[in-house]
């Protein structure tokens, strides 16, 4: 076990990590198996033995900002179960239309009051907009205010919300704009209090996968939906946007983007929070758009997903004790696993959050960019 630790010693040093150190971004060690386990296999073992309680670190962000910085997932060879999910990805479809419910089955379902929880109070579970906002409350307010600014929304016009949530940009539409809104989940949870929050508003919440989807708007929007979608379906995904858009309308897009173009899920995240999802590249979304969409704007503010996520992560501890009962200790370092690890890609730059204004033919004199 010495030899294993040395390494591991020698490997978080590369990011000023200390074992048993007293900076908050030092890893206390509890379980001398912690080495072998994260050497054989990666980031899943990583995040595993986190949930067992083998390791703890007093800020988890910013252990992450620095082990992410210094690309030691590149130095750790994971185990044959990472190559076998690769090969899996590489071979099959893994995000089909019979499998598309999964991810609403194992996450969106976990109960709405966990998220009632965790997010703002018209429960956006998107990137915020913090330019001039105060809390999370008026960040989100803001996000969704930037995205009808960016399609200029008009009285009465149709949009589609491909991957609504539990409604928060169709109510805000509708209530700021007089839009009327289609929105669609693969969550039950999601549509039941949806269904309930929108009431009384010109918005239908429908259980439909996207291939489903064949009618005309004026407008259509995606929130952080396409990272469930996979590589192999993002050229059927944009036909599909592409299909149900109005010559004359707009496509705002709202992703969490990687740096690179990956064609499988990551271990732990696959595993525990978002199964069968990956990040888009700049170059797949850019494959699938050509001879479909022109590109009018391109913006990244993915540091304001750290923001994001801390004070989701501060709304989940201060929270906590209302929910307890319904979880376990495992469930709760998952999730506290999952939102720091996540903010802490974010800051170090290894995760993007991009909006991407695109239209069929490209605007006659030019699209104006809204910040």
């Amino acid at each position: 076990m010495g030899r294993l630790r040395k390494t591991a010693e020698d490997l978080l040093a590369l990011a000023d990590v200390e074992i048993n150190g007293p900076d908050p971004w030092d890893i206390q060690v509890q379980n001398e198996n912690f080495y072998k386990r994260v050497l054989n296999q990666g980031s899943l073992g990583l995040g595993e033995s986190y949930m067992d309680g083998w390791w703890d670190c007093e800020e988890l962000d910013q252990f992450f900002d620095r082990i992410l910085r210094a690309k030691l997932e590149e130095k750790v060879k994971g185990d044959w179960r990472l190559f076998l999910s690769l090969a899996t990805a590489r071979i099959f479809n893994i995000q089909s239309r019979r499998r598309a419910f999964q991810i609403g089955e194992r996450h969106y379902d976990l109960g709405s009051e966990l998220f009632r929880r965790i997010l703002d109070e018209r429960m956006v579970y998107s990137c915020a907009y913090w330019k001039e906002a105060r809390d999370l409350d008026e960040a989100q307010e803001h996000k969704l205010d930037l995205i009808c600014r960016k399609l200029d929304l008009k009285q009465s016009q149709k949009i589609l919300d491909i991957g609504c949530g539990w409604g928060s940009f169709a109510r805000y539409a509708a209530e700021k704009h007089g839009a009327s809104v289609v929105g669609i989940t693969v969550s039950r949870e999601q549509v039941a209090l949806g269904r309930e929050l929108c009431r009384g508003l010109p918005i239908e919440i429908r259980l439909q996968d996207y291939r489903d989807i064949d009618e005309s708007f004026d407008h259509v929007v995606s929130l952080g939906m396409i990272e469930h979608v996979g590589y192999k379906n993002y050229r059927a995904y944009m036909k599909c946007v592409h299909r149900c858009l109005e010559e004359d309308g707009l496509f705002p897009l709202h992703t969490i983007g990687g740096n690179e173009s990956v064609f499988a899920p990551e271990p732990w995240t696959n595993k525990y929070i978002f199964p069968n999802g990956m990040l888009p590249s700049i170059k797949q979304i850019g494959a699938s758009i050509e001879r479909l969409f022109v590109m009018e704007d391109w913006h990244n503010f993915s540091v304001d997903y750290d923001k994001t996520l801390m004070a989701w992560h501060q709304n989940f501890t201060d929270r906590y004790d209302e929910i307890k009962p319904r979880y376990d200790e495992r469930f709760y370092r998952m999730w506290r696993y999952f939102l720091l690890s996540s903010a802490g890609a974010f800051r170090a730059r290894k995760n993007q959050l991009w909006q991407i204004v695109l239209s069929k033919h490209g605007i006659r004199g030019g699209y104006k960019s809204i910040r």
